[in-house]
């Protein structure tokens, strides 16, 4: 089956043409025909799978003929990263239409979300606690609206936005059509879907969740404290030209990618401590090849999509063995092939065999030959003890109150934090997701 048997408005097709859509993956040859047929959708498939395209062009093919000025499809997703991502990957979609759409997400300003829901924008694609905060504004009635979707409605119960999802549903008016996608199906899923889909047609190219097919794991063990340097190793010695590497923390994300820079390896970071202009730059940069490594905490696991990504590095394992399968599936997205390394320390082989039983592989192991295995560790440690950041902010605050009393100490308060604070506050932004 070819794009063009499709059915769709050949406006859209033409913008999956200048996309290089030619032929459609297996949930958008399955999705699409369905959703065009007018019921529900009840979708499970992999991260990487094509899946946007596939309830997208659906609501293009109905929203290209209609009048604009009335917001007729709301899109809910986990992260502010996925809605972005959303967004540009619609507008590319619908180029040769008049079709406008606008990402609501926490994070940044709110007037010109409120200014896309007086235009009546024809798509919006929100985060759920943004979009609460517009209800209560009363900015955001969307008394027009058909069409409803719920995207990676598994990551949005990992994140805890079961409770908002229950009071967005009770505000909007029942939609002509929902779509429910998720890589997923537990239990609580399974039970809102019962409750808001209308007989769908469902789609199960996989209850659970598995890597893409052309994604290439391995497995380094390689003791905690030379991770950096074998990950500089790797790339520096052409193993990989580009990565998206994963870490625990945010703390270790911003000290990897200064360790990457100080070794001559452009790199920058995107987590819940930058700023939204921040994480949309690195982004962009590393889109755009302005940097060879992004540094990632989970928070963008599912918000990513880099056109051929080569290689996804896991430089620590994650929290949760799903979230290894979220983060290998920024690569080899939509039939392409790509890597997954893993740096794997002694003491997380507890973590990677619970990975592997909810793979059902074992990951090969490897080895860089020429590395120095028994080299003493890092020349800067990763992750600086609790404890010791907390001192040293202590410290920190000390010598500016003293200086600010005109008697500063005779001694500097630097030590293992000496290079910057332990990091801003903690926020909790009520939309695009709760870091």
């Amino acid at each position: 089956m070819t794009f063009s048997a499709l059915a769709l408005h050949p406006a859209l097709l033409r913008g999956a043409a200048d996309l290089g859509f030619d032929v459609p993956t297996r949930i958008q040859s399955q999705a699409i025909p369905a959703a065009l047929a007018g019921g529900d959708l009840l979708a499970c498939a992999a991260t990487g799978s094509g899946k946007t395209a596939a309830f997208l062009l659906p609501i293009l093919h109905n929203l290209v003929p209609r009048p604009r000025g009335t917001t007729r499809a709301l899109v809910l997703a986990p992260t502010r990263e996925l809605a972005l991502q959303i967004v540009a990957d619609l507008r590319a979609l619908a180029r040769h239409t008049s079709v406008r759409a606008a990402a609501v997400h926490g994070g940044v300003g709110m007037g010109p979300q409120e200014q896309a829901f007086r235009q009546g924008v024809d798509v919006v694609v929100a985060t759920p606690g943004r979009l609460l905060d517009h209800f209560r504004g009363g900015q955001a009635p969307l008394t027009g609206l058909e069409f409803l979707v719920l995207d990676e409605a598994d990551r949005m119960l990992d994140m805890g936005f079961l409770p908002d999802i229950e009071r967005i549903l009770a505000h909007v008016p029942t939609p002509r059509q929902t779509f429910f996608f998720s890589a997923t199906m537990p239990s609580p899923i399974e039970a809102l879907t019962r409750r808001i889909l209308r007989s769908p047609v469902r789609i199960a190219l996989q209850r659970k969740a598995m890597p893409a097919a052309g994604v290439s794991q391995s497995v380094y063990p390689v003791p905690s404290t030379l991770k950096g340097q074998l990950l500089v190793e790797l790339l520096g010695k052409g193993h990989m030209e580009d990565a998206l590497v994963f870490t625990r923390t945010k703390h270790r994300a911003d000290r990897l990618t200064k360790l990457l820079n100080r070794h001559g390896i452009t790199a920058e970071r995107i987590h819940g401590n930058r700023s939204q202009a921040q994480r949309t730059r690195a982004l962009a940069g590393f889109k755009a090849g302005e940097f060879r490594v992004l540094v990632a905490t989970d928070i963008a696991a599912r918000g990513i999509d880099v056109e051929s990504l080569g290689h996804v590095v896991n430089f620590d394992l994650p929290n949760a063995p799903e979230d290894y399968i979220h983060r290998v599936g920024r690569t080899a997205r939509a039939g392409s092939t790509g890597e997954a390394i893993t740096l794997v320390a002694p003491e997380e082989e507890s973590d990677l065999n619970r990975i592997e039983r909810v793979v059902s592989a074992k990951i090969p192991r490897k080895r860089l030959v020429g590395f120095a295995y028994a080299a003493t560790g890092e020349e800067a440690p990763l992750e600086v003890p609790r404890g010791d950041r907390i001192a040293a902010i202590r410290a920190q605050k000390a010598a500016q109150r003293a200086r600010a009393a005109g008697k500063a100490p005779a001694t500097s308060s630097s030590g293992p934090e000496s290079e910057g604070r332990a990091g801003p506050r903690r926020r909790q932004f009520r939309g695009g997701g709760r870091w």
